[in-house]
């Protein structure tokens, strides 16, 4: 992740936003510790991953406040099966407004498919496309101040 997209950063978690995201404000929030996958977390590690589950809720908050959002969507994929293609544990949040998919359970096809699309770098979803860095680096500031 490069750190023109980097919207928040604590003394563990980083937030970043998405070159290709779900929708327009879509972010992921990473760790410090670099692991491949939740059951390689340390017991000895739980304030690790608290502070990461609560700033994965901070970001979460200002996103569903700052686009008015009604709802968020938090995903964790655990492993190549589940969708994951970056191999380092990280939560999605997506800030959810109704009707933004026919069907709710339809972000997760999404998730999927742009996990998919990063990992064989196919075409699968032509109405998306990768925000420009300058775009990126935008957002990021405006996330910044808030955080």
């Amino acid at each position: 992740m490069l750190l023109h997209s980097l919207t928040s950063r604590t003394s563990r978690p980083s937030c970043f936003i998405k070159r290709a995201p779900i929708n327009l404000h879509h972010q992921d929030v990473f760790g410090i510790l670099h692991v491949r996958a939740s059951q390689n977390i340390p017991h000895g590690c739980i304030l690790h991953y608290s502070a990461f589950l609560c700033h994965a809720q901070k970001v979460g908050g200002m996103l569903e406040c700052y686009h008015k959002a009604s709802s968020l969507t938090f995903t964790i994929q655990d492993g190549p099966e589940s969708g994951q293609t970056v191999p380092h544990v990280h939560i999605h949040i997506v800030p959810r407004k109704g009707g933004d998919f026919e069907r709710n359970d339809e972000i997760y096809d999404a998730i999927n498919e742009k996990e998919k699309e990063l990992k064989k770098n196919l075409d699968l979803d032509q109405e998306r496309r990768d925000r420009s860095l300058e775009e990126m680096a935008q957002e990021a500031d405006e996330y910044r101040k808030i955080l």
